[in-house]
């Protein structure tokens, strides 16, 4: 065990397992106390590596991460105290490791709760090895103005209040951490405050016990008497009676044993902690506190009365001149977080996102305002999802189930087409699934797929302005620009697409007018009298016919259809549905485990 100071205002940690609030803490601690480096030097976070962004002050910093404890060990060598918040389970095997890294000198363990038989086994080896362990079952220790562990003291106000932003003349000595925040309070009220304190944990075998702190203490120049909070349960307190009879501790220690109301009840009592258990006289709150009082310690009569005593002990030693009360300072204040400054109304910031169709931040995710189970149990289908997060309204049915027809008819054409062919060589490249996805979505433009846009532009414009066919096609022709929706490779006059006619028949029983599908028509009627091949096809046929949907529907104004045709709606949907195929030829390729594709030599024609 330390025989004297075991932090400083250089200490740094090694944290283990992450925890955000507890390590910024600390590090709030560090600023306030004036510390010139972060007192946690690295993170361990076993499979992850990286770093974690906190604040320092006003200034944000990274810490590294490191996947394990003789990684970290490595690389922060200046770094000797490991804080283990590591759960039960996991406590005893993480901590071992850590007392066995050569730069590693104290181990606080927060879990509660671990094995006995693994906790003997670790305090067995940390003394063997000169090296501490605080805890199991802790909230840590502090050495005010230099270090403190996770947790410990509480919220920064707390720490203000208990001055513990700067050193004083008390050493602190507890079992509970939970009671440690409330003497820090009582001795920073009666006394210059603490230099440091310590919980040693409440489980039945702790990693240090009351007296190695206080015989620490003891050889501490500025420590200048000791407070000991104790409790009933267990022998511990009988090895400070002995160190007190033996002279091996010259400074006045004040102290107490919690549990005196375990007499008032019939049978044995298990108080918070698992070495808080009530047994014999020896091991009661009442014989505890009176060997301590034969041994010469200061014990008052009741808990009410320990800050009286405590009080009454430094009052005599500054009186005596041995303690010369420490000048408060004024702490730094602590730059606040701005989610808390926010919510307090302090302060305004600006959002940097703004989304009008969902919103996940109530029990459930919403769509356009609608409850996800909302969606679910009035069984809305893609079509009707599509309407909410696109148009951000519930679409009569008609319209969706168009949506969903045009999905499912653009789903596919074929393994040549531009896009599958791409997905296709992709894949055969032996590329993941979005990689083989995306190199088909990539070809989709003017010449594939995005004509559908273009077509419901112009169309939109031509029939708006009252243009005949002629005038339409001839003016386009004027311009260089071919009519999007018009042409086919293959479909003809005598040839038509399938797909184009199911989508005007389908309009034609549900929509309440077909204006600009008729339109589009005419167009085709006059562009057949050039050329056999210049049908209507599937872009155009679905750009005319989305302008009819949204114009019959009567939901949307004419500034909104703008909208929806400039910004490229349409072309959204032809990219939807697409997908669906590009997804299909990247499992169908992967399924025949096809090989590398390579064009063939005889498909090129070289020339110089």
């Amino acid at each position: 065990m330390a025989t004297g100071n075991i932090f400083s205002k250089t200490t740094q940690a090694l944290f283990y397992n992450y925890k955000q609030l507890p390590i910024q803490r600390m590090l709030d601690f560090d600023f306030l106390c004036g510390r010139q480096t972060p007192s946690v030097a690295g993170i361990i976070n076993p499979g992850s590596e990286g770093f974690q962004k906190l604040f320092f002050g006003q200034e944000e910093i990274a810490i590294p991460v490191h996947s394990t404890i003789e990684a970290a060990a490595a690389a922060h060598p200046t770094a000797d105290v490991f804080i283990n918040f590591a759960s039960f389970r996991s406590a005893a095997a993480s901590s071992l490791s850590a007392l066995q890294q050569p730069t590693i000198r104290v181990v606080a363990i927060i879990a509660e709760g671990v094995p006995e038989s693994d906790a003997k086994h670790l305090i067995a080896y940390a003394r063997s090895n000169n090296k501490v362990i605080i805890g199991p079952a802790t909230v840590g220790g502090i050495q005010a103005g230099a270090f403190k562990i996770g947790d410990t003291a509480g919220t920064i106000d707390n720490i203000i209040a208990c001055k513990l932003y700067r050193p004083g003349s008390v050493g602190f000595v507890s079992k509970s951490g939970g009671m440690s925040n409330e003497m820090y309070n009582t001795i920073a009220r009666v006394t210059d405050g603490i230099y440091e304190g310590i919980a040693i944990g409440g489980d039945v075998f702790p990693g240090s016990t009351l007296s190695d702190h206080v015989l620490r203490f003891n050889n501490i120049p500025q420590v200048k008497m000791m407070v000991v909070l104790g409790e009933l349960g267990g022998t511990d307190e009988y090895s400070l009676v002995d160190a007190l009879k033996e002279g091996k501790v010259n400074k006045p220690v004040v102290a107490w044993v919690s549990g005196t109301c375990a007499r008032l009840f019939k049978s044995e009592v298990q108080f918070g902690h698992a070495g808080a258990k009530s047994g014999g006289d020896m091991e009661s709150a009442q014989g505890k506190n009176q060997a301590l009082r034969d041994a010469g310690a200061v014990v008052p009569d009741s808990y009410e009365a320990f800050e009286t005593s405590i009080k009454e002990t430094f009052q005599k030693l500054v009186e005596e001149g041995k303690i010369d009360p420490v000048t408060d300072v004024t702490p730094p204040p602590i730059p606040e977080d701005l989610n808390i400054a926010i919510k307090s109304g302090k302060v305004r910031a600006p959002t940097h996102i703004i989304s009008t169709i969902s919103d996940d931040r109530g029990e459930e995710p919403c769509y356009a305002g609608v409850p996800m189970s909302t969606i679910i149990e009035k069984g809305y289908g893609v079509g009707d999802v599509i309407s909410l997060l696109w148009f951000k309204r519930s679409l009569p049915r008609y319209c969706t189930q168009f949506i969903e027809i045009c999905v499912m008819l653009c789903a596919d054409h074929g393994p040549c087409v531009s896009g599958a062919h791409n997905t296709i060589v992709t894949a055969r490249a032996g590329k993941d699934l979005v990689s083989s996805l995306v190199s088909g979505l990539l070809t989709i433009g003017p010449r594939f797929g995005g004509a559908i846009d273009d077509a419901a532009r112009y169309f939109k414009d031509a029939c708006d302005r009252g243009l005949t066919p002629y005038e339409f096609v001839e003016g386009m022709k004027k311009k260089g620009i071919r009519v999007p929706g018009i042409g086919h490779r293959i479909k003809s006059r005598d040839n038509r697409d399938k797909r184009v006619q199911l989508l005007q028949k389908y309009a034609h029983t549900h929509f309440p007018s077909v204006k600009y599908m008729e339109y589009a028509v005419q167009v085709e009627t006059y562009t057949l009298s050039k050329a056999n091949n210049l049908v209507l096809n599937v872009d155009g046929a679905i750009g005319s016919l989305f302008l009819d949907l949204l114009a019959g529907s009567g939901m949307f104004t004419k500034a909104e259809i703008d909208d929806i045709v400039n910004i490229g709606y349409l072309n959204g949907l032809f990219v939807l549905a697409r997908s669906i195929g590009f997804i299909g030829h990247t499992f169908d390729q992967k399924r025949l485990k096809q090989p590398l594709y390579r064009h063939p030599w005889e498909d090129v024609l070289y020339t110089k």
